[in-house]
């Protein structure tokens, strides 16, 4: 990490290889931002000034400088990132500088002038990525009350126009990628459900609304929470824009007990001039090197049963579809719900985890075992944080859901919610499931959530709003303990699809469930938005069954193959009613990913057109010498020209011949024209061509 100081100018630099992110102490021992973007020397950011208010009022604030995490007091009138109550009642915050270090990254040290409150703000550069988060410490007899404690806020330079970058969706429509003008004000994007959402992502990206998918400046940042969340994007009537952003929302607050430390999650930023896709491929590549837990590991071909059974789940019918996972070249087995408990339905038996003797009458050894023989791994579907009322575990212990005296307690999906901040309920969860990963040999857990809080309270708790963090930091805890006591397994995220689809939960799982959508039409524009900030190596893809059992349109096998292997393949319809023909060029297909796996999961990857405008759609990606391009074509208005997108990333001096057909191609002829490929009809169409650059 290179982080550097100028004494006299009280400024810090931090530098990545391609940016440079800089800032000061004013007079006043205020933390004020300097500069994010194009890479500097420290002399460099030593002659930015900051600018007088350009209105110039006493309603306004005397420059246009702005903090680096915002307090109230002071001429400050835009969102404050950091908001408490003292005991007596005052709410401004006074810092006086006590001193910083980089051991750890850098850390500079604040103090309030009067009360008993400390703060950390933390900088660590990883790649082409800052990290921030902030540490508060009250350091006297009384509790200061948090109103709001965000991570970190962040500043654009000034341009002409902004627009920003930012995900919309609902349950099987996630990750809706929308770019929209800027208005002057505050926008905010936020989750109120407990989970970082369906509706909205925590992460974000500005330009100065030029930037296209190759070209242009873009910042972006991301917040590792799988909870609650709020960022806040102001734009004020003076130019400038900033934003801030971290966990809860708004009307949730704490209390900082005596000698108590709160630390938020980290809000990770970078910055590229080479516009959205170059800022994507920076994420990705962070993504690998510090979030996943195992970024070298190739995912395997899953095979999940929920969509050929549904709840009717016994070991005659796992076995035999098991056998045609097998034969159709499937790694990793997965039982979906309903092998537990009293699940037949979605109204009983949720919390209840021992294996239901009616279905499996020797339980879920003889299954692992056959599984196992196949050449397969073994998984199951669990929902720990959940429960039916109609349980035995609820029966027992009504109190461990979140839930507010005097009030009903909603259920969504016939289940409440436990409260996983309570530690003898995060300790139960953890002892089940780690009896249940040992004494039957599971190799993988498919962890599933399945509603949004609500009553979200601890009757009887004095300081309630903690339960939103409390619960997610206890989630993580399980997950870290289950992991460290079984290295072997490996975890699946899902929250009803991709409910919880962010970098808290992927630096403990090992891929994301990205939609229980999965038409291969609707998953090409889900597939876009997914991989604005994550990589194809996260990003579960099945092939089901056409008619598809959602939507109900129908597609060709390669069309849904050819979608899905653009992340990690998977299976999942139901195979008994698969004709032979079908099974057979399945199992092709699957070989054939097989071959493709590592460039497209490891690869760098490329977005050559835009679903939202254009029919045909095509994924590249490119691993040394390897180039995979994925195209599909949804149905469109006949006679319309289809436009084949440009390749990128290739060496415009190297050959490229075609794996398979052995056609040659020039890189510069790639790069300019794209690939001579030939969907016929109007309907759904797909190809995959597979390149090599020949040695020189």
């Amino acid at each position: 990490m290179s982080v550097e100081f100028d004494v006299d100018h009280r400024l810090w630099l931090l530098r990545t290889r391609e940016s440079a992110y800089a800032f000061r102490l004013d007079e006043a021992d205020r933390v004020r931002h300097v500069h994010w973007g194009p890479p500097l020397t420290l002399e460099q950011a030593t002659q930015i000034t900051p600018l007088p208010n350009p209105v110039g009022s006493s309603f306004d604030e005397p420059f246009d400088d702005r903090p680096e995490l915002a307090t109230e007091g002071g001429a400050f009138f835009g969102v404050a990132g950091l908001s408490v109550r003292f005991a007596d009642g005052t709410q401004a915050v006074e810092w006086a500088y006590a001193g910083h270090d980089t051991q750890d990254g850098l850390c500079v040290r604040l103090r309030d002038r009067h009360y008993p409150l400390e703060a950390e703000l933390h900088y660590r550069v990883r790649g082409e990525a800052v990290e921030r988060h902030t540490v508060l410490r009250n350091t006297g007899t009384e509790p200061i009350c948090l109103l709001r404690t965000d991570s970190a806020a962040w500043t654009l330079p000034r341009r002409g126009d902004y627009r920003i970058s930012h995900t919309a969706g609902a349950w099987s429509a996630e990750a809706g990628l929308l770019r929209e003008n800027l208005p002057t004000g505050e926008t905010t994007l936020t989750s109120r459900r407990g989970v970082s959402s369906h509706q909205a992502n925590p992460w974000l990206m500005l330009d100065d609304g030029t930037a296209t998918e190759t070209r242009g400046e873009v910042w972006s940042t991301a917040l590792a929470w799988s909870g609650s969340w709020r960022i806040t994007v102001e734009r004020s009537h003076t130019g400038r824009v900033t934003w801030t952003g971290g966990f809860g929302h708004e009307g949730v607050q704490w209390r900082l007990e005596p000698g108590e430390t709160w630390e938020t999650p980290v809000f990770a930023g970078l910055y590229t001039a080479d516009g959205f896709g170059g800022a994507s491929r920076k994420w990705h590549a962070y993504v690998r090197d510090f979030v996943q837990p195992h970024p070298e590991e190739l995912r395997p071909v899953v095979y999940n049963s929920w969509e050929a059974t549904g709840w009717d789940v016994d070991e005659p019918g796992q076995l035999r579809l098991a056998a045609i996972a097998a034969e159709a070249g499937a790694e990793l087995f997965v039982v979906d719900d309903g092998w537990f408990g009293a699940r037949t339905g979605d109204t009983a038996g949720l919390g209840d985890w021992t294996v239901n003797r009616d279905r499996f009458p020797a339980g879920l050894g003889p299954l692992v075992a056959e599984v196992h023989r196949l050449g397969m791994g073994f998984g199951l579907w669990v929902e720990p944080e959940m429960v039916n009322p109609d349980s035995e575990l609820y029966r027992q212990h009504p109190d461990w859901v979140l839930a507010m005296a005097h009030r009903g307690r909603t259920t969504l999906r016939n289940q409440l919610v436990l409260d996983f901040g309570r530690p003898e309920v995060a300790d139960w969860a953890y002892k089940w499931l780690h009896r249940l990963v040992a004494d039957h040999g599971i190799d993988y857990l498919k962890w599933d959530m399945n509603r949004a809080f609500t009553e979200a309270g601890r009757p009887g708790d004095g300081d309630p709003g903690r339960v939103w963090v409390e619960h997610v930091r206890a989630v993580h805890g399980v997950l870290d303990r289950l992991r460290a006591d079984h290295p072997a397994l490996r975890i699946q995220a899902c929250a009803g699809g991709g409910g919880r689809t962010d970098l808290g939960i992927l630096a403990r799982t090992d891929e994301i469930w990205t939609s229980d959508n999965t038409d291969a039409f609707d998953r090409v524009k889900i597939q876009h938005g997914f991989s604005q900030v994550l990589p194809a190596g996260v990003m579960a893809a099945w092939v089901t069954d056409s008619p598809n059992p959602l939507t109900g349109r129908e597609a060709p096998l390669e069309f849904r193959f050819h979608v899905a292997m653009a992340g990690v393949l998977g299976l999942g319809g139901a195979l008994t009613k698969w004709t032979a023909d079908e099974l057979r060029r399945a199992a092709e297909l699957v070989a054939l990913y097989k071959e493709i796996r590592p460039v497209v999961q490891h690869g760098t990857a490329y977005r050559l057109a835009d679903p939202a405008v254009s029919p045909l759609t095509a994924v590249q990606y490119v691993l040394g010498d390897d180039v995979v391009v994925l195209f599909a074509r949804r149905p469109h208005d006949h006679g319309r020209p289809i436009v084949t997108p440009v390749l990128q990333g290739l060496d415009p001096a190297a050959i490229y011949h075609e794996v398979g057909t052995g056609a040659v191609h020039h890189g510069a002829v790639l790069l300019a024209h794209g690939l001579p490929i030939t969907l016929t009809g109007d309907g759904a169409a797909s190809a995959l061509v597979r390149l090599r650059r020949e040695p020189r």
